[in-house]
């Protein structure tokens, strides 16, 4: 069941692998590997809330969220939505993009380097966001007590995680836009670029969120009126089946899902940059994490059952803290590749640890 679930996945990447070692050596292995990780990690609890979603749903949209879905989500936005970043910031058509980071390697690094600064400020800003919505949110389960508990408390105040982050971001601009500098050494004020790119960040992050909290509300509301017609074909006498939730609320449902997984896709997308500018790489490592995601939701909705590592949605966003920093700190220095992806590994990997020890631990109590 899971070989013939994962098969796919385990091919990709394969796949992945091989054309990374024959691009760029084992250097390039590596940096595939940690993004494939990092993209999993980052989507884990997004697998799950699918599966929750997608076991409601008809075989019919079951099978168009697993083809129709998997292409919006790998093409769309694991490999062509990091071009069109580059493309923007180094203002570039998504072709001569394309073209320059497979045929003019050293001249497409130029223009990723200065365009770096915008990259790292919208990219940290929408990373800041997720981590410190979740981080001031009281929750019945907490990993870092002694931390959580505190933010949790100060969460109460309207906004507040916007506020941090325009203060965040203000901080950033003043300190390391002001020296951030381009290809050849010539220091220039980049401020206003980081200040304008960040904002674009958290305008992104908020109508993503507005996306989403749409089609939730729609879809909660084609649930009670599916819910109201179960109900009546019950009292007369009918079966169930012929009202089950197809039509509009499975397409609903279908587009939640879509948002959902493209809101998922941003903290990867935007961690990659953080680990490497090359988005060949980018596009394999976050195309076998895809795969991985997938996978994973089809063997949920087919299992049904999973362990509840609790604290896996709580390393994940740690990680993507850890990325919104990091990619703030590099608008002015640099920091090593393989490093910027072990930390996002380090903090996943603690938390699922974690999550394995509580999950002996109340077993073994009486």
């Amino acid at each position: 069941m899971l070989l013939k679930t994962f098969r796919w996945a385990f091919a990709v990447t394969a796949l992945g692998l091989a054309v990374g070692v024959l691009y760029e050596g084992w250097t390039a292995f590596g940096l595939v590997a940690i993004l494939a990780v990092l993209e999993v990690s980052l989507s884990f609890d997004n697998a799950v809330i699918n599966a929750g979603i997608l076991k409601k749903m008809s075989a019919f949209w079951q099978k168009i969220f697993l083809t129709v879905g998997i292409l919006i989500a790998v093409f769309g936005m694991r490999l062509v939505f990091p071009v069109v970043i580059v493309a923007i910031s180094a203002r570039l058509s998504p072709w001569a993009a394309v073209d320059l980071a497979l045929t003019d390697k050293q001249r497409y690094q130029e223009l990723v380097t200065d365009a770096h600064p915008s990259i790292a400020a919208f990219g940290g800003m929408f990373l800041a966001m997720i981590f410190l919505d979740f981080i001031v949110t009281d929750r019945d389960v907490k990993w870092l007590g002694r931390l959580e508990r505190p933010l949790a408390k100060l969460g109460k105040v309207d906004m507040l995680p916007v506020c941090i982050a325009l203060i965040v971001l203000l901080i950033s601009a003043i300190t390391f836009g002001a020296h951030a500098h381009q290809h050849g050494g010539t220091h220039v004020d980049k401020a206003e670029t980081v200040l304008l790119a960040g904002i674009a960040g958290l305008i992104t992050y908020m109508v993503v969120g507005g996306l989403s909290g749409f089609f939730e509300d729609k879809l909660e509301q084609e649930e009670e009126r599916e819910h109201a017609a179960e109900e009546e074909a019950d009292r007369a006498g009918r079966p169930r089946s012929a009202v089950a939730l197809t039509g509009k609320a499975a397409f609903f449902m279908f587009l939640y899902l879509e948002v959902l997984d493209a809101s998922f896709s941003f903290d990867g997308v935007i961690g990659a940059f953080a680990i490497t500018n090359d988005i060949v790489l980018m596009a394999l490592g976050l195309g076998i994490g895809a795969m991985y995601v997938r996978s994973l939701t089809v063997y949920l909705v087919r299992q049904g059952t999973l362990d509840d590592y609790v604290y896996l949605e709580h390393g994940a966003h740690y990680a993507i803290g850890a990325l919104a920093t990091i990619l703030l700190v590099t608008i002015e220095f640099q920091i090593n590749e393989i490093i910027t992806g072990l930390v996002g590994v380090v903090l996943i990997g603690s938390s699922f640890w974690s999550s394995v020890r509580r999950n002996r631990a109340l077993a073994a109590s009486p």
